[in-house]
C-alpha cells in the first residue's frame, strides 16, 4: 500500500469515527431511553409477579383460616370476610361460600352467591356455566319445571362443556314429570355419546333399567 493510499484510508476512518460520534450525540439519548425502558420493564414484570404471588399466598392463608371451622355456618361467616384482588379469586371465594351456605341449609343464600358468579362478565365462561349449573341443581325442588328445564337446556347446547351433565338433569326432569319415554331417550343418547364419562354412562344405564328399558350400550372396539 502506498503512502497516499494509507493516508486516504486513515482520513476515511477518521471521517467515519467523527460521523459516528456526531450520530451518537444526536440520537444517543434514544438508545439510552430504550435501554431504560427494557430494564425498567423487566423490573416491573418481576415486581408484578412478586405482588401476584404475595396476593395469592395471602388469599390462601385467609381461605384456610375461614375454612378451619367445623361448622358450615361458621365457614360461611368466615368466607364473608375474605376478598380477593382478582375476579377469579373472588369467584373461588364465592364458590366456597355457596358450598358452605348449601351445607348449612341456606339454599337461597347459596343461590345468590352462585348467581353472582354466573352473571359476572369478567369471568371465563366455564366459571359462569358451572355456577349456573350448581344454582339450578340447588333449586331443582323449588323452581317451576319449565324454568328449570329452560336453564338446563341452555347449558345442554352443542359445544357447552357441561352439556352431558345438563342432559342428565333434563332426563331427570322428564322422569319427575312422568315422561319415561323421553327420559329413556335422553339417557340412551348419553350412553352413546363419545364424551360421556364411565360414571355418567353407568348412571344413565341404571336409570334406563329403573324406568323399565334396556340400555343400548355402545359397542366396545
Amino acid at each position: 500500500m502506498s503512502e497516499t493510499d494509507s493516508f486516504i484510508e486513515e482520513v476515511t476512518e477518521e471521517v467515519r469515527r467523527d460521523r459516528l460520534f456526531a450520530l451518537f450525540r444526536r440520537y444517543g439519548w434514544i438508545v439510552l431511553v430504550l435501554i431504560v425502558l427494557v430494564v425498567g420493564g423487566a423490573a416491573w414484570n418481576e415486581y408484578r409477579k412478586a405482588q401476584d404471588r404475595a396476593a395469592a399466598e395471602a388469599l390462601g392463608d385467609e381461605l384456610v383460616a375461614a375454612l378451619a371451622s367445623n361448622d358450615a355456618k361458621g365457614r360461611a361467616a368466615g368466607l364473608g370476610g375474605v376478598t380477593a384482588s382478582t375476579p377469579g379469586g373472588n369467584a373461588m371465594v364465592e364458590f366456597l361460600m355457596a358450598a358452605a351456605q348449601a351445607e348449612a341449609g341456606e339454599t337461597a343464600a347459596a343461590v345468590v352467591s352462585l348467581e353472582s358468579i354466573a352473571t359476572n362478565g369478567e369471568l371465563p365462561a366455564i366459571y359462569r356455566q358451572i355456577a349456573s349449573f350448581k344454582a339450578l341443581t340447588l333449586q331443582a325442588g323449588t323452581l317451576p319445571p319449565e324454568e328449570l328445564r329452560a336453564g338446563f337446556e341452555a347449558l345442554a347446547s352443542a359445544g357447552m362443556p357441561l352439556r352431558l351433565l345438563a342432559e342428565e338433569q333434563l332426563a331427570l326432569i322428564d322422569m319427575a314429570g312422568g315422561n319415561a319415554e323421553a327420559a329413556i331417550g335422553r339417557f340412551q343418547s348419553i350412553l352413546k355419546d363419545a364424551e360421556a364419562t364411565p360414571d355418567l354412562q353407568q348412571r344413565a344405564a341404571q336409570a334406563i333399567v329403573a324406568l323399565g328399558g334396556t340400555p343400548d350400550l355402545p359397542q366396545q372396539g
